[in-house]
């Protein structure tokens, strides 16, 4: 099996609700994204996937969703607040954790029919959350 990672980094703000720590407070990350793709067979060129390929195709979603963004439960009542004030937000589902990051971004991959094995998303230098199916 074949394996190749390509490593994005982005900037975002976040919080968690019902949390009880320093991460019920709004701030910020400078988050690392690895995208890890895996082939049996590798393409005519001899290659699982060109790194410059995957490279435009994850970062431009990073770019446009997530990057620069405050991201937020939907159910937080700041949501709303800051949209109104013009500022760009992403809204999860649950609360926006590195755990969560990783699956959106597996499960954003796989719609974009990539060959993605695992994403792992590092939160901190020494704070890392992975999903794989």
């Amino acid at each position: 099996m074949h394996r190749i990672k390509k490593t994005f980094h982005m900037a975002y703000g976040h919080r968690l609700l019902n949390y009880k720590g320093k991460c019920e407070n709004l701030h910020g990350h400078n988050g690392v994204v690895e995208v890890t793709l895996k082939a049996g067979k590798l393409n005519h060129e001899k290659m699982v996937m060109d790194f410059t390929e995957l490279g435009r195709t994850i970062k431009t979603w990073l770019d446009e969703n997530l990057d620069h963004k405050v991201i937020l439960a939907k159910a937080d009542p700041l949501a709303p607040i800051l949209r109104k004030q013009g500022q760009s937000c992403y809204l999860t589902e649950e609360n926006p954790t590195a755990e969560i990051f990783a699956k959106l971004i597996f499960d954003t991959a796989r719609a974009m029919k990539l060959p993605v094995d695992e994403v792992a998303f590092w939160e901190t230098p020494t704070s890392m959350a992975s999903y794989r199916k």
